[in-house]
């Protein structure tokens, strides 16, 4: 399976919080680094919103 990370990526940034979540949980095929990408876009105030996500 081919994962446009870019176009992710972007979605990504444009989200709102509850948005870039279930992307981030939602979201398959993407290497490790990619998923830390994407953190460096996720509000750290929200961590504890993500990780309740995450299980």
């Amino acid at each position: 399976m081919t994962v446009d990370f870019e176009k992710i990526k972007n979605d990504f940034i444009n989200a709102d919080v509850d948005e870039k979540i279930r992307i981030y949980t939602t979201t398959q095929g993407l290497t490790t680094e990619q998923f830390r990408e994407l953190l460096k876009y996720y509000p750290i105030k929200h961590l504890s919103k993500l990780e309740k996500a995450l299980g």
